[in-house]
């Protein structure tokens, strides 16, 4: 009884065993379609970036169940969503899905390369090393990463792809620095990030001190550029652009005007130069007749002295034909006197409107000063180093004239009405000269021993008043000889300051010539801009690319295609621990026959 009981067991069994196949009807084969198609490429590159494997995954978004091609050059295919036989002829690959995502890998062969060629070299303490002696080393080490276009694929994948790459190293590894990479922390990682953009050639670098180096390999993910730029705040960028060039012209047009105002300052001084010659050279021509003005002075009181002494003592033996030519001496020295006075009025007249048109000239120079932290602030703007070096450069010479101007006002100021004073005093002299030479003249009409006394009387006064007038001349030669001493001084300040002033126009004048360049350069920069902006749009914003296949053109409604590549990575080997000899696994009847024991 038992025996036929075990019996039935193993019928039981073998039904429930039975292979489904042989107890499944075949179906009618029908056609199916794909709605789009993704293909993810992998491939693997050893350490130095050579490429050692490539394969293709195929994501089919079947719309239709049924029978569907797809075409890729394989040399071997791999169904990865279930057991169908997947049916391969030439690029032709026929597979027989149900509706859904149905996935099958390609395999290529080894004459498949990828877009870009990828060179990665290591260097340890400054020397090129083998990345199979890397392993458990230590020291500075440097990776090198280099990428290219491989002219012998299609260029549409390294024109319109971004690559992003990236390797971990582990924080133990010190003083981890990149040449254009982002350093972030991962865990108990640093992550290390570079982008390439599109149709771009990279060389990109990793420094570290290492002990005991591994590394997890490079890792590279290539995508269709779609880089997000918002336009939106374009013409608010725009607009500040448009005030630095609106300010930009208002600077061009104030420089002009402070040019201009500074022509107008160099003539006045042109005038002023004129003048303070002249009267240096006047008032040196008068010091340097001063002796002889009062040599003749001094025989005139002497004669006068000695006249009336020789009449007071009753001489009869004077001599008065000395006495006749008195009067000549005297009004010779007034006309001199006179002639001097209307040098000095036409030398005050010049002097006077020239330094009118000067004080009318500085007064216009604005008198504050750029700050240090304004004149940085021009620099930080971004305008043209050289044109604000001669900007900066013109103001404080402007500041300096016009501070040079304020100490020197006063001394300008007295010129004039010193002028006038003296020109006063010798046309008082010279009047008071020539009243006395007619009254002289007067006198000694008929005069002779019989008018002696009446000589007498008068003599003496005229001589006392002479001396009073000699003393008066001799204090105002004086007077002009100092005068004419300093004048030399303050007349080579004037010189000095009137050539910095034309040096200052010369730099107003280049300056105003680099505004103008400025302007010129400037007044379209909102439009430049937006044309900039536009152009790198167009140059990194791939959003209207449409893929296409990496592994055959006939694959159509390819949706995405992107690339996984990796170089192999660099560990040190790990001894080997024996292991106990498994036991021998039970078969299929052993294990079927325990469940009755």
């Amino acid at each position: 009884m038992m025996r036929k009981k075990q019996i039935s067991y193993v019928a039981l069994a073998l039904l429930i065993f039975l292979p489904s196949f042989l107890t499944t009807p075949a179906l009618a084969v029908t056609e199916g379609n794909i709605s789009s198609k993704d293909e993810v490429v992998y491939g693997t590159l050893n350490a130095n970036g050579e490429l050692e494997n490539i394969y293709v995954v195929n994501t089919l978004e079947v719309a239709k169940a049924g029978r569907i091609l797809d075409y890729g050059d394989y040399s071997s295919v791999k169904n990865l969503t279930d057991l169908s036989e997947l049916v391969q002829e030439g690029e032709q690959v026929e597979l027989e899905a149900p509706e859904g995502k149905f996935y099958y890998q390609g395999n290529l062969d080894e004459t498949t390369e990828l877009p870009w060629d990828v060179t990665v070299t290591y260097e340890l303490d400054g020397q090129k090393v083998d990345p199979s002696t890397l392993a458990g080393k230590s020291g500075q080490i440097q990776i090198n990463i280099e990428t290219a276009q491989n002219e012998a694929v299609d260029s549409v994948f390294y024109e319109n792809y971004l690559l992003q790459i990236s390797m971990t190293l582990p924080n133990t590894y010190q003083d981890i620095e990149t040449s254009g990479g982002m350093i972030a922390n991962a865990g108990k990682n640093k992550q290390i990030t570079f982008t390439v953009m599109p149709g771009e050639e990279e060389a990109l670098t990793v420094e570290a001190a290492v002990e005991d180096f591994e590394f997890q390999g490079v890792e590279i993910a290539a995508v269709p550029s779609t880089l997000p730029i918002d336009t939106s705040e374009m013409d608010n960028m725009t607009e500040g652009m448009s005030e630095l060039s609106d300010g930009i012209e208002e600077l061009h047009n104030g420089v002009g005007e402070l040019q201009s105002a500074l022509k107008k300052i160099n003539d006045g001084w042109e005038g002023i130069r004129t003048g303070s010659l002249q009267y240096k050279n006047g008032i040196a021509q008068v010091d340097s007749g001063s002796s002889d003005i009062t040599s003749s002075s001094l025989a005139i009181q002497k004669a006068l002295a000695d006249i009336s002494k020789g009449l007071s003592n009753g001489s009869t033996d004077v001599d008065l034909s000395g006495l006749q030519e008195l009067p000549a001496g005297l009004s010779e020295l007034a006309a001199g006197l006179t002639k001097t006075a209307e040098g000095l009025t036409a030398l005050q007249k010049n002097y006077g409107a020239a330094y009118a048109a000067l004080d009318a000239a500085i007064t216009k120079i604005p008198a504050n000063q750029l700050t240090e932290e304004e004149i940085a602030a021009l620099y930080e703007s971004g305008a043209n180093k050289d044109v604000l070096d001669k900007l900066v450069a013109s103001h404080k010479a402007s500041q300096n004239v016009k501070g040079t101007y304020e100490k020197s006002k006063e001394a300008f100021a007295a010129v004039e009405p010193g002028l006038t004073g003296a020109v006063e005093t010798l046309q008082a002299m010279s009047k008071q000269l020539t009243t006395n030479a007619a009254e002289m003249s007067e006198s000694l009409k008929g005069t002779d021993l019989a008018g002696l006394n009446e000589l007498l009387t008068g003599l003496p006064a005229l001589s006392e008043n002479y001396k009073q007038f000699h003393t008066g001349l001799v204090g105002y030669t004086t007077g002009v000889s100092e005068l004419a001493a300093s004048y030399i001084d303050l007349h080579s300040g004037a010189v000095q300051l009137i050539n910095g002033s034309n040096e200052m126009e010369s730099g107003m004048n280049e300056l105003h010539n680099g505004t103008a360049e400025l302007h010129e350069e400037t007044k379209d920069l909102p439009s430049q801009m937006k044309e900039e902006i536009n152009q790198m749009i167009s140059e990194y914003d791939k959003s209207d690319f449409e893929p296409v296949s990496f592994v055959s053109s006939q694959n159509d409604k390819v949706s995405s295609v992107q690339f996984v590549i990796k170089t192999e990575s660099i560990v040190m080997e790990e001894q080997e621990e024996e292991q106990a000899e498994p036991e021998k696994e039970k078969g299929f009847w052993e294990l079927f026959l325990d469940l009755f024991r």
